[in-house]
């Protein structure tokens, strides 16, 4: 069904289809998944606690480690995950610590290199980010924004886009080919950041509204942790792009 196309690479209806083949002590809601992605997000905060606070000491080989340990321990919970699904409910929280752990250290880090020229960078970063996610989830729920297929098409295409450009520029820079708009702060770049930013907040439309299909279709409680994983994941894109955007907007400042 086209209803279950969505961005996130993490949810599609093959996902959920194969999740009604399993046992079950229970169906999956909507409110479960959002609770349980509000336990997830605590967890994340736990791990970038951490990490901030072992910057904050100047404990930065330790830092370095725990941010390489959450940026390649979150990315193999998350692959497990794909192809497990039933596994999340124990290792969905692992992987929003783990990420945690990433996202402390580089947040850390960028708070304090832009000290002076953009104090307080990581709160409106954070602020930034879940002002748009609980904007989108209003737009969302009071159907202004709706999910249709057009709407799915356009998103699942730029998201593509976006990860085909990232890849194209990881292979480039790897040669030595260098394309300063991609990091600089030139108006072009600042615009681009601002594209994959939306692009980033209109993924989260699908994914609720791939939340509320999981829910009509039936699907298994442990879809719950899941569906809270996948909210996890966009939101950590979000709230990665949306840094990078106030990072070039502060470097842009004389």
């Amino acid at each position: 069904m086209a209803l279950f196309q969505s961005g996130n690479p993490t949810l599609s209806e093959k996902i959920f289809q194969k999740s009604l083949d399993t046992t079950s002590d229970g169906a999956m809601t909507v409110r479960g998944s959002i609770t349980k992605f509000g336990f997830l997000l605590f967890m994340v905060l736990a791990g970038a606690s951490y990490s901030w606070h072992a910057y904050m000491q100047q404990q930065t080989s330790l830092v370095k480690t725990v941010m390489l340990v959450g940026l390649f321990g979150g990315l193999v919970m998350a692959i497990i995950m794909i192809f497990k699904m039933s596994w999340a409910r124990f290792l969905a929280p692992l992987y929003a610590v783990l990420e945690g752990l990433f996202l402390g250290g580089l947040s850390a880090i960028v708070n304090d290199m832009l000290a002076v020229k953009y104090p307080n960078i990581i709160m409106q970063a954070v602020g930034l980010t879940f002002g748009v996610a609980i904007a989108m989830f209003l737009l969302y729920n009071f159907r202004i924004i709706k999910p249709t297929q057009k709407f799915k098409s356009i998103v699942i295409g730029a998201t593509a886009g976006i990860a085909f450009f990232y890849l194209i520029t990881m292979v480039l820079r790897m040669f030595n080919v260098d394309m300063p708009f991609t990091y600089n702060s030139s108006p072009l770049g600042i615009g681009i950041s601002l594209f994959i930013v939306a692009i980033a907040a209109l993924n989260l439309i699908m994914d609720f509204d791939m939340l509320e299909q999981g829910e009509a279709m039936g699907a298994p409680k442990h879809m719950e942790w899941y569906g809270a994983f996948t909210l996890l994941v966009t939101l950590v894109w979000l709230y990665l792009e949306m840094l990078k955007l106030l990072m070039r907007i502060g470097n842009s400042r004389n």
